[in-house]
């Protein structure tokens, strides 16, 4: 594997990790050049659906792209990148156990924003309002307040 810093394609693992659910294998590196850590992870290649987007385009399913939707959502917000990767693997999961081909991009939409839902209301809300293109405050407004409709009734 090449080394992210310096580029040179030799290093150690040093130590290696199986997640909690043992889908993926978490390997500590050290390059043997430059002497830098860093951190890979290894999982099984499964055949993802091609993901139909709003204007008719097919790309596949990308864990990455949802993570850093995630990120840029839950940014300065108390939300752990072990978190994040954790409802990206769910998400996956849920993709994967559909069985289709191709899914709505809109399907992909809704169960992050559900996850964020229970993760953290401020990054659900970010996350709405560019997602869902609330036209104005008021929209916005009808989001937040539903959202706090939801939690008064599930107390």
């Amino acid at each position: 594997m090449k080394c992210p810093f310096c580029a040179h394609p030799e290093d150690k693992v040093i130590d290696s990790r199986t997640s909690k659910e043992g889908d993926v294998i978490r390997r500590r590196r050290e390059c043997l050049k430059c002497e830098r850590r860093f951190t890979s992870y290894e999982r099984i290649e499964e055949i993802l659906p091609l993901i139909v987007k709003k204007d008719g385009r097919r790309e596949p399913f990308d864990r990455q792209k949802v993570l850093q939707g995630l990120k840029k959502a839950c940014e300065k917000r108390p939300v752990s990148m072990e978190q994040l990767e954790t409802v990206v693997g769910e998400i996956e999961k849920k993709v994967l156990a559909l069985g289709q081909k191709e899914l709505q991009s809109a399907a992909v939409g809704e169960e992050v924003m559900a996850c964020l839902r229970e993760l953290d209301k401020v990054a659900y809300v970010r996350f709405a309002s560019v997602y869902r293109q609330f036209k104005d405050i008021s929209e916005l407004m009808d989001e937040v307040k539903t959202l706090f409709e939801g939690k008064k009734g599930g107390v």
